[in-house]
């Protein structure tokens, strides 16, 4: 990952870990984000995997709007 990545979450300047949609969360968020993921079902999984990037882009800015940063 180049160095100009962040995590999505604004105000997070945690170094980017792993993807979400097309951006990139830190470990901590990427975590959460596993964890929102999870709570909305276990077929979310399955769905998320088929889903193309723009889909998935929609899932990553709906959670991103649930994250509260600290």
């Amino acid at each position: 990952m180049g160095d100009t990545q962040h995590c999505l979450v604004p105000n997070c300047s945690n170094k980017p870990y792993a993807p979400a949609g097309t951006g990139v969360a830190c470990k901590e968020h990427f975590l959460d984000f596993l964890k929102w993921r999870r709570k909305r079902g276990a077929q979310m999984f399955s769905k998320y995997a088929a889903m193309t990037m723009p889909e998935r882009d929609v899932v990553a800015t709906e959670w991103v709007k649930a994250v509260a940063v600290e």
